[in-house]
């Protein structure tokens, strides 16, 4: 078997907004197939990270290439095309809308049939196909991330970012979210999650990014970080 190609790639990435700059020099990559968590304190960078690998956040430096192509200051619309998509720590659904209607919309750049791809996210979360018909903003926290991840999901896309998967959720739903995260990673999607519950997060990934004031600070495997000293003393309280 041939080895895995990275199918994300950030290379010295600067960029922050206004006149400040958050990130100095961030760089990353993500293998196809993989799980890859970023974990740090509050005002680190992760979810700025997101924001400009997506598109949501124009680069001032350095370069973001996904799948061979150079994204660097690509407009979302065009990344998602090429396979990507993001679920944002905000709700990423419409509270209005039942749930079969939310899936529908995340399929807004497809013109053929959707059927397929509605059965495989009901294989995967099937609380959603027995309450399709319920509006969303009806559902439990943890039921609306699962709606927010399977939008994401119509686009059957190579490469899905979760911005805090878990916020704000209790520890049954939290467990759920994450149990859910390696069914799809097994279905085929490589991930890439930025999250502050970085044990659970760490305990479910191939590797994993520490982040410091915007810089890297510690790179490894997933529980290799869970066993660092340093990473466990400075962000996760051991």
């Amino acid at each position: 078997m041939g080895a895995k190609v990275n199918i994300l790639e950030v290379r010295d990435l600067v960029t922050g907004y206004t006149d400040l700059n958050i990130l100095h020099g961030i760089s990353i990559h993500i293998k196809s197939g993989e799980i890859v968590s970023i974990i740090g304190p509050n005002g680190s960078g992760k979810s700025t990270l997101m924001k400009a690998i997506f598109g949501l956040l124009r680069p001032r430096g350095g370069a973001i290439v996904f799948k061979d192509h150079d994204i660097t200051g690509v407009k979302p619309d065009a990344v998602v095309r090429l396979g990507m998509s993001y679920v944002p720590q905000e709700k990423e659904f419409f509270p209005s809308l039942t749930i079969l209607e939310n899936l529908e919309m995340g399929a807004f750049i497809r013109d053929d049939d959707i059927s397929d791809s509605l059965e495989r996210i009901y294989a995967i979360f099937p609380a959603l196909k027995e309450k399709g018909h319920i509006r969303a903003g009806a559902l439990s926290g943890g039921e609306q991330r699962m709606v927010g991840i399977g939008r994401a999901l119509m686009l059957s896309p190579d490469l899905l970012l979760l911005d805090e998967p878990s916020a704000g959720l209790a520890p049954v739903m939290r467990d759920m979210v994450f149990e859910k995260i390696t069914e799809v990673n097994r279905a085929g999607t490589s991930i890439l999650i930025v999250e502050q519950n970085a044990r659970r997060s760490l305990g479910i990934s191939d590797r994993g990014y520490v982040l410091e004031t915007g810089v890297n600070r510690f790179e490894g495997r997933g529980l290799e970080l869970l066993e660092n000293e340093d990473v466990l003393r400075l962000y996760l309280g051991g």
